[in-house]
């Protein structure tokens, strides 16, 4: 109770642009929070902020790593709410703190899609063919949900390095994570239909 009165009365004595700020900072931190959260039980996949660069396995014009995702969005109202907080408390005028909470969330924004298109391009050199794949064994990296109803992730060894693909199953049973998979088939030419059946 004490706890409650002490956050309402904190919250009441803070003027307008600080409200601003500690409201931004506080719900894009909670949701950078769960989209990490997200991405490391395989429910991260958004417009392809972090996608796969194997995904793009035919094309030579590089990786289509985007600029304008959900994920950068967060990212950057979580910098810019900080940062605005950071400058309030240093006495800044209203101007400045939102040139700099903007340049840095910006800033930040940049550095991530450099290193992860850097990444990504890095990963993708040397063109996978994945037809490479069929008939081989694999291992399921992300849960692979039974008869086609959702996409999991499995390791494979393919052109003598290991790659993360995304994966389709037409078992009907989930195949969880850790369970040796064989690659069956190709799915719109990126995607490995696997089975964890034993095979002949």
């Amino acid at each position: 109770m004490n706890t409650t009165l002490s956050i309402t009365t904190w919250w009441q004595a803070l003027g307008g642009t600080e409200k601003f700020f500690w409201a931004v900072a506080l719900l894009f931190s909670f949701l950078f929070v769960m989209q990490t959260i997200f991405a490391f039980i395989g429910g991260g996949d958004d417009d392809g902020a972090f996608g796969d660069s194997d995904e793009y396995v035919d094309g030579d014009g590089g990786i289509d790593y985007q600029f304008f995702t959900i994920k950068n969005f967060i990212t950057f109202f979580t910098v810019f709410g900080w940062v605005g907080l950071g400058c309030l408390k240093s006495g800044l005028p209203i101007g400045q703190v939102v040139i700099w909470s903007t340049v840095s969330g910006v800033a930040i924004v940049l550095i991530m899609f450099y290193l992860f298109s850097r990444m990504a391009k890095l990963r993708s050199s040397g063109t996978l063919r994945i037809q490479n794949a069929l008939h081989k064994q694999a291992e399921t990296y992300l849960r692979i949900p039974a008869v086609r109803s959702g996409y999991g992730k499995v390791h494979i060894r393919v052109q003598g390095s290991l790659r993360e693909l995304r994966a389709l199953t037409d078992d009907e049973d989930d195949i969880p994570t850790g369970r040796p998979v064989t690659v069956v088939g190709i799915v719109n030419e990126s995607i490995l239909l696997v089975t964890g059946k034993t095979t002949f």
